[in-house]
């Protein structure tokens, strides 16, 4: 089995867990119509990326901290991510995630998946609550590929020798450097961008590509 040193980098959100943060966010606080009505506005071109997290950020200032803590057990991880990762390891890859999220989850998921790399936002709190405000390195659309860059570079990996995983927009900028881009339950515009597409809702099957 080949050994050679690999990078392989998965989104987050409707990738490595079936949820969407925000969303569930938005729910404990009472904010989901509106939030996903932002999201709407975001997909369709109306808002950009960064305008369109801020915008959602601040509808959660006053959501406790604890509660967040409470509802991450609650977030499913995707049917196959663990053996997936598992065996992308010994095939010689280092695992990430990069998100537009938030580091109180993906934190967790890091260490539940024990991937080697996670990016995402930081939710700003005072007091136990949240102040409405994000900060962090994933703001932008072109963000991901960015980071994807620079762990590649960091661990001395040929941008050819990469694999990246997602299914939204907002993975367009890693999809437009990384090697082999696999659009997982994706929507068109990724489809479109896209090496290898899987509809099935199975990480696993993207070990029949990622060799």
């Amino acid at each position: 089995m080949d050994k050679k040193k690999k990078l392989i980098i998965f989104d987050l959100d409707s990738t490595l867990i079936e949820n969407e943060t925000i969303n569930e966010l938005a729910k404990l606080k009472g904010v989901d119509k509106e939030v996903e009505e932002i999201t709407r506005e975001a997909m369709n071109g109306r808002l950009n990326f960064k305008g369109a997290l801020k915008k959602r950020v601040s509808l959660l200032n006053g959501l406790e901290v604890d509660t967040i803590k409470k509802m991450i057990p609650n977030l499913k991880i995707t049917d196959g991510a663990e053996e997936t990762i598992r065996e992308l390891k010994n095939r010689g890859y280092i695992v990430g995630v990069i998100s537009g999220g938030f580091t109180i989850i993906t934190d967790e998921i890091k260490d539940k998946l024990k991937l080697d790399y996670a990016y995402s936002n930081i939710l700003i709190e005072k007091d136990g609550k949240l102040t409405g405000e994000v900060k962090g390195p994933v703001m932008d659309e072109n963000s991901k590929g960015i980071i994807l860059e620079n762990i590649a570079k960091r661990e001395n990996i040929d941008l050819k020798d990469t694999v990246v995983v997602g299914d939204g927009a907002n993975d367009l900028s890693m999809f437009k450097k990384g090697g082999l881009k696999i659009a997982f339950c994706a929507k068109d515009i990724l489809k479109k961008n896209a090496d290898v597409i899987i509809d099935k809702r199975d990480l696993r099957e993207i070990l029949k590509y990622a060799k």
